[in-house]
């Protein structure tokens, strides 16, 4: 596929030769091009260059600015300071870049996508059975859900794993109280909503909890359903299956209040890996990574040690021969790697989960399993803050419910709607606020650097102040309402017109999607993105300010910048879409 060749591509192509002419052997010199406030852009590889050649670099610069072909994509080039160019881009090139952008059949907007896509294998959204998703799982599914869409459209090849919580003691409590109380769970799935399925776990485990700390009889016969569950016992499976059943219930209700799209195929939890377990030790025994110690299967580290100055080891198995997490993520590991052939597993987790990690990383390391061909990366993040700068919690101490927190920004962002909305129906307003709540949630999340903690402050997420996401959603909704109200007259390229500032700034910043993109996406850093979007909609309210478009100077004029405010709004609208965000037509 060829994709839109960028401004900033085109200017550096020319900057090339003109240094390869200066300079023959200086051909394939980086000319290290970036945008500039003194000029479109600024070429600053001269400086290294010259220090290399024992060259004045002033005067080079001088002899590279003479070969440069100035006319239809470089209006102009200048020597500044000790040697730097300042470049800057001819008018009707910004048009025609606008122009091809709007004429891609894919709409991708300038993106490449890769020829030869890696596997990258992203563990994110990790919910726990039988148990309420609160504010903590908030961030590894949207931060996850944004890395997902961001490495697909780039043209990664991208398996997605949820590694839910569904084994472990706490089941055996679980299926022995439901064996003893079999009408409990006596429904078929399709007839309880989510919430109603959480209500149910969630009073059946309170019952189980109760029994289990007060009865030491049940006690006893729950801590041998364990055992039954781990031998692979028909009846103990199904009555935990049940379990399992329920939870996807509320999780997939969770989760379309999310608006995220989670697959049953991609929900690979602990017990999906339990026949692995037994080999994954033999081959960290025999390999010698892992050694016997005080019964227990220990992997240790140099640098990981106690408050006693004593080594922390990775237990993979216990020494009553359980297995623990570490076992598990190891088998995921050499799943992942084997069977999936992935070139990258990516672990969207908690930084607080990063010693564990590191110590597996380093044991698969070991191994043989990760190595120059295949890494492991875990994309850390922080924790979601109170206003009080706390873990956010109730005011009773509690975590907070996912659901009550996410409803609640819908209905304060309704309420923004309603006040806003001139001609939406209340099923309009409700559909709207649904987008803009839920966006601004994920928003206020994505802005935010992966590995900061950050503050769940909803009034300030749903303002239309501020770099929020309904800052940008109503710059989107203004552009779509400029466009039905020019009717007949089409968005059209006219290079010859003489470009405002505002429209050159907003054009080279559309230039840059690609390179926004593809930065955040290397990274796997959504904010990078926001960022990228939060100056697109202000360029674009500062045009809409000092540029008028539909009483512009004349019908070429008014069809220019129609093109500008429609590839505007593609790259907002596709920009948003990567973050897993809607971009309404109208507020």
């Amino acid at each position: 596929m060829t994709s839109v060749t960028s401004l900033s591509d085109s200017v550096q192509q020319h900057l090339s030769s003109a240094l390869t002419a200066a300079l023959p052997q200086a051909a394939g010199a980086d000319p290290l091009l970036r945008r500039s406030d003194r000029a479109d852009y600024q070429a600053n590889g001269i400086l290294a260059l010259a220090k290399k050649e024992k060259a004045n670099p002033r005067e080079l610069a001088t002899q590279v600015a003479s070969h440069v072909v100035t006319g239809e994509v470089i209006a102009d080039v200048e020597v500044s300071g000790p040697g730097f160019l300042n470049v800057t881009v001819a008018d009707g090139a910004i048009v025609r870049n606008l122009a091809a952008r709007a004429a891609d059949p894919e709409g991708r907007l300038g993106v490449p996508r890769a020829e030869r896509p890696a596997t990258t294998v992203v563990d994110y959204a990790q919910p726990n059975v039988a148990k309420e998703m609160h504010v903590g799982h908030l961030r590894s599914a949207v931060i996850g859900d944004s890395v997902v869409q961001l490495l697909e459209f780039t043209g990664e090849s991208v398996v997605r794993r949820h590694h839910i919580g569904d084994w472990g003691t706490q089941f055996g409590m679980l299926i022995q109280y439901l064996d003893e109380h079999p009408g409990e769970l006596d429904h078929e799935a399709s007839e309880v909503s989510g919430e109603e399925a959480m209500s149910n776990l969630d009073r059946l485990y309170k019952a189980a909890r109760a029994l289990f700390d007060s009865d030491e009889e049940f006690k006893t016969r729950a801590r041998r359903r364990v055992v039954d569950l781990q031998a692979g016992d028909p009846h103990t499976l199904a009555t935990w299956q049940k379990f399992v059943d329920e939870s996807k219930i509320y999780f997939f209700s969770v989760f379309d209040k999310l608006d995220m799209e989670i697959r049953d195929a991609d929900i690979v939890g602990e017990s999906g890996y339990n026949d692995m377990l037994a080999e994954t030790c033999r081959l960290l025994e025999e390999s010698g990574v892992a050694v016997r110690s005080e019964g227990a299967l220990c992997v240790f580290f140099d640098d990981v040690k106690g408050p006693d100055g004593n080594p922390v080891p990775l237990i993979v198995q216990k020494s009553d021969g359980g297995y623990g997490y570490a076992a598990t993520d190891l088998s995921a590991i050499r799943d992942r790697v084997f069977r999936l052939k992935a070139n990258t597993l990516l672990y969207v987790v908690d930084a607080r989960q990063s010693l564990h990690f590191k110590m597996v990383f380093e044991t698969a390391r070991r191994a043989g399993w990760l190595g120059e061909d295949v890494t492991a990366h875990q994309l850390a993040f922080g924790t979601v803050l109170g206003a009080d700068g706390k873990p956010f919690k109730t005011r009773a101490g509690e975590t907070v419910r996912l659901v009550d927190l996410l409803d609640e920004a819908v209905d304060r962002a309704a309420a923004v709607v309603r006040e806003k909305a001139q001609d939406l129906s209340e099923a309009e307003i409700a559909e709207r606020g649904a987008q803009v709540g839920i966006g601004a949630v994920k928003y206020a999340d994505l802005s935010t650097s992966a590995n900061r903690d950050y503050k769940f402050d909803l009034d300030q997420m749903v303002s239309l102040n501020g770099d929020t996401s309904v800052y940008l959603q109503y710059a989107y909704a203004r552009i779509q309402s400029i466009l039905r109200k020019a009717g007949d007259v089409a968005p059209a390229a006219h290079p010859e017109l003489e470009l405002a500032p505002a429209e050159r700034a907003l054009g080279l910043h559309v230039d840059a999607f690609a390179e926004a993109v593809a930065d955040a996406a290397a990274e796997y850093a959504p904010h990078k993105l926001t960022a990228y979007l939060y100056q697109l909609a202000s360029l674009y309210t500062t045009f809409y300010d000092k540029c008028p478009v539909l009483k512009a100077e004349s019908p070429a004029q008014v069809e220019n910048r129609l093109l500008l405010c429609d590839v505007t709004a593609r790259t907002l609208h596709r920009g948003m879409a990567l973050l897993g965000i809607r971009t309404p037509e109208r507020l």
